[in-house]
């Protein structure tokens, strides 16, 4: 390919200043230029990978500094699997973020190696590529703890009863804070969204590829967004799915806050689908009464750790499953009756970290760590713990499901030891020469709240939202439902969209089993397997 084709503008002046001045938008059509002469030197996967052939594996050089396009590098890695259909049919690659911010994408592939019915269309003309980002799995990996420590169970109960339970938890959060300096400190001023979206459209050149195909899923929207913002020129189709509000004041702070109050809808939702089933589940026939016996649950936890390792936070990372993904409604509900019903190991065996899976701690450890460490990058955050012990106090009275744990997360973020950006204003410039994007959102999605989808649609001039109404699964382009999985296919294959937005019913309800088959189903075995979920935190 030319590379007269390559280093077009990027985007507007202007709208590169908004990160930093115009240096990165030169320094990234430096290392795209250079990327395209070098292209990708593909081979068989390394063993450990855990990917099958034909999927293979490569690796992309991108500056950790975009100011400093001739200075250090780092090695981003990448995989792909061919087009299943005829040279003909072939578009080009599709590439892909399950979002995080801190998830792999390197999954993507086996969509195709497993057969995937949903993407048998579209991978008749792409290619899927999946990446690791900045900072995450074989990409220049950061860490801010050890990750044993990271998953040792169990950790103090993320809902204060004291302020010396606050005082405990604002020094847990520093430490991290500091954990992330001292192992990470080169990485941590570049690892913005900004970045990663540049070192994408680096990716794309390495693919040869002039425009980009991208689907994005939970963070991986707000990462669309921003590319679209930078290089509208650059992009061929964009799916964004269960998006984040892209608005300026919203990243992220208050992202996280609107993160709360979702959650707490969607809680109350499941609770109120386990009281309908309360001939299966035996917790409550209200909804009231499915909350007392989580009360009584926790209680029980904190007070002595289920199996010496389950308490009050790893309930939390349980249960928040079942409003994050409708699939996760049926296995969590069996879980949890089956501890109801006496058998304590159920609950243990479903929560419980294995502490000797050292490679799977690891991962863990550094999603947390990129989750952070773009987080806390991305945006200027409130330094003073009044306006947190303020805005979380406030909140956890009407939606306590997540508030206080939700916040402990964030909170490194007010000691954060690197640089903190001005997020960019996603969309400013992007109407020349953007095509429509197509946005896909479920109406009371948890994680990242329906306002999301409004937002980045109203940001992106020409784009198209498809709704799913009456459902909050995170992550719908992966569930089975013809009104959107049809649009989908059609999109990418023709770059067509509906000529107003679209409102589609739900996918199929989560249905409760007939109380026998609950009492003989393995609690937790239908949960989605990990590949087939957006990563979200």
């Amino acid at each position: 390919m030319a590379a007269s084709l390559l280093l077009a503008p990027p985007a507007s002046a202007a709208a590169a200043g908004r990160d930093n001045g115009a240096a990165e938008a030169v320094g990234v059509q430096i290392a795209a230029a250079r990327a395209a002469r070098a292209g990708i030197d593909w081979k068989d996967c390394p063993a450990d990978w855990g990917f099958e052939k034909p999927i293979q594996c490569g690796w992309v050089k991108v500056p950790l500094d975009y100011t400093k396009p001739f200075g250090k590098t780092i090695e981003l890695a990448v995989d792909r699997i061919g087009n299943t259909g005829t040279k003909d049919e072939r578009q080009g690659a599709l590439l892909y973020n399950p979002g995080g911010p801190g998830g792999s994408g390197m999954r993507f592939p086996r969509r195709v190696t497993t057969k995937s019915p949903l993407w048998v269309n579209t991978s008749k003309a792409y290619d899927f590529v999946g990446f690791d980002p900045r900072g995450v799995g074989h990409s220049a990996p950061i860490s801010c703890i050890d990750p044993q420590e990271f998953v040792k169970a169990p950790k103090a109960d993320p809902v204060p009863s004291s302020e010396a339970d606050k005082r405990a938890q604002r020094k847990l959060a520093a430490e991290y804070a500091d954990g992330c300096k001292e192992r990470s400190g080169e990485m941590l001023p570049h690892m913005t969204t900004p970045n990663t979206a540049r070192d994408l459209d680096v990716i794309r050149a390495a693919l040869g590829e002039k425009k980009l195909n991208y689907l994005g899923v939970s963070y991986g929207t707000y990462l669309g967004g921003v590319y679209a913002t930078l290089f509208p020129s650059h992009v061929r189709r964009m799916i964004v799915d269960s998006v984040v509000d892209p608005d300026q004041d919203n990243i992220w702070y208050e992202a996280n806050l609107g993160q709360d109050v979702a959650f707490q809808t969607r809680w109350n939702d499941w609770q109120d689908w386990v009281a309908k089933n309360d001939a299966v589940f035996h917790i409550g026939d209200t909804r009231a009464k499915v909350e007392a016996k989580y009360q009584e649950l926790r209680a029980t936890a904190k007070a002595d750790p289920i199996g010496g390792v389950v308490g009050p936070a790893e309930l939390i990372g349980f249960f928040q499953g079942a409003p994050y993904y409708d699939s996760s409604w049926v296995p969590v509900a069996q879980t949890w009756a089956a501890y109801v019903a006496g058998d304590t190991q159920a609950l243990v065996d479903a929560i419980a970290p294995d502490m000797s899976d050292t490679a799977g701690n690891a991962a863990s450890e550094n999603g947390n760590a990129v989750y952070t460490a773009v987080e806390c990058a991305d945006a200027k955050w409130p330094t003073s713990w009044a306006k947190w012990d303020r805005d979380n106090t406030k909140l956890h009275q009407k939606y306590p499901f997540l508030t206080w744990s939700n916040a402990w997360m964030n909170l490194p973020c007010a000691t954060w030891k690197s640089k903190q950006s001005t997020p960019i204003e996603v969309g400013a410039g992007a109407r020349q020469g953007l095509p429509p994007v197509l946005i896909v959102q479920s109406e009371r999605d948890a994680a990242t709240p329906y306002e999301g989808a409004v937002s980045m649609h109203r940001r992106l001039g020409g784009s198209r939202l498809i709704t799913e109404q009456n459902a909050g699964s995170h992550g719908v382009t992966s569930l089975v439902n013809p009104c959107i999985n049809t649009r989908v296919d059609s999109y990418l294959l023709t770059g067509k969209v509906d000529a107003k937005d679209v409102k589609c019913g739900p996918h199929a309800t989560p249905v409760a089993p007939a109380p026998a088959a609950a009492k003989s189903a393995a609690p937790g075995a239908d949960l989605p397997a990990r590949e087939e979920l957006p990563a979200v935190r």
